[in-house]
């Protein structure tokens, strides 16, 4: 999960993996996979507000707007399809709200609870599979290590040797082409270059004989590497994984392409607005406020008797002298129209029959029972007496 160098570094031999001390990579990764891990969680949880501000925005923007459309003069299709969008707004600022909420429950809580099993810490050591990858790295190549460090040695002695024999060579070569010098003289520079010639042939022998120590426990040295780093592979390859899965799942919070909801709000939306009308608008308008609209042309007004306010305390009072009640009653026709102003009064059309149940009281009023059954008072000046 550590990100992976941009460019190629200098010196690769030096770099590599199996050169002393290099698996620390490999061994700081558990950290660096468990600051991703919070790095991921942090990151989301700043994506959980923005979703959160942006729901916030959404509800504030259809509540300001739908008050300022409700106060103007659009009507019918047109005003629906308008409002339409305040409401579609309303359900994705819910959507956006939900969204949210599970990054923050789902998606946040998921990653940390994983990251506190997957992470268990060594006291004072780190995590615990750091430890242990760092020891068995330390133990596996320390015997390696020796080795190369001995190789090394072998190799500067022989680097030593050989530029010695080059500096006497060359020595010896202007030795002999002074032609002043003694015999004497330019015998001792090539004794002395052959003693240096025999030392270096000695020093190669002793790095030839290390190298061949350290390419022979090369395999050994090799398989026992691989087979921690696959270890640790492993644990990688596991939180790769989960990781993935948790990816996955945040996209299809986040992905409102294909969400049901979404598809459907938008789909309403545009039925509405597809469903605005310029002739049932401008046929409502002229019905509501045009030349459609009813209106009581001016014509004779027959004159209708005034109605006496009935006095219920009184009228309880008379009952409880049980007025007598008519066997049968009597039929009536209303003369006018007439609207109850209370619960326990009819109401009833001009040339409309029913019965009238109890005589008139000294207020004026009669007690009736409509053709449907419900019974009340009414004023005794709006019937007569049907035939």
């Amino acid at each position: 999960m550590a990100s992976l160098p941009k460019e190629p570094r200098e010196d690769a031999r030096k770099q590599s993996f199996w050169m002393p001390g290099n698996y620390v990579r490999t061994v700081h990764r558990t950290e660096q996979s468990y600051q991703a891990c919070n790095d991921i969680v942090a990151c989301f949880m700043e994506r959980a507000k923005v979703e959160k501000q942006y729901a916030q925005q959404l509800s504030q923007w259809s509540s300001k707007w739908k008050s300022i459309v409700d106060s103007r003069p659009l009507y019918g299709s047109l005003m629906k399809a308008w409002q339409c969008f305040f409401s579609s707004t309303e359900r994705l600022s819910a959507l956006h709200t939900s969204i949210s909420q599970s990054l923050v429950t789902e998606e946040g809580e998921r990653v940390k609870t994983w990251q506190k099993e997957i992470f268990p810490k060594k006291i004072f050591c780190g995590f615990k599979e750091s430890y242990d990858n760092n020891t068995s790295f330390s133990k596996a190549q320390k015997p390696w290590s020796k080795k190369i460090t001995k190789l090394e040695k072998a190799r500067v002695a022989y680097h030593k040797c050989c530029q010695r024999e080059a500096t006497a060579l060359e020595k010896e070569k202007q030795a002999n082409e002074n032609a002043e010098m003694s015999p004497e003289k330019k015998q001792k520079f090539t004794d002395t270059r052959e003693k240096i010639t025999e030392e270096k042939e000695k020093c190669r022998e002793h790095y030839e004989k290390v190298l061949e120590d350290v390419t022979s426990y090369t395999p050994r040295y090799m398989e026992e590497m691989e087979a921690i780093f696959e270890q640790s592979q492993e644990e990688e390859r596991k939180r790769i994984s989960f990781l993935k899965q948790a990816f996955l799942s945040i996209h299809r919070h986040l992905d409102v392409t294909n969400n049901e909801s979404v598809k459907a709000v938008y789909s309403e939306l545009h039925q509405t607005l597809m469903a605005i009308s310029e002739q049932d608008d401008v046929k409502w308008w002229k019905n509501n406020h045009g030349p459609g609209m009813p209106t009581d042309w001016p014509k004779v007004e027959e004159w209708v008797p005034p109605v006496k306010k009935l006095n219920r305390k009184k009228r309880d009072k008379k009952r409880k002298d049980s007025r007598p009640v008519m066997i049968g009653g009597v039929k009536v026709r209303a003369l006018y129209d007439y609207v109850g102003e209370e619960g326990d009064e009819l109401s009833f059309k001009a040339g409309e029959v029913f019965l009238k149940v109890e005589e008139e009281d000294d207020q004026g009023w009669c007690r009736g029972v409509l053709s449907e059954g419900k019974e009340g008072y009414y004023p005794a000046n709006y019937v007569e007496v049907a035939e």
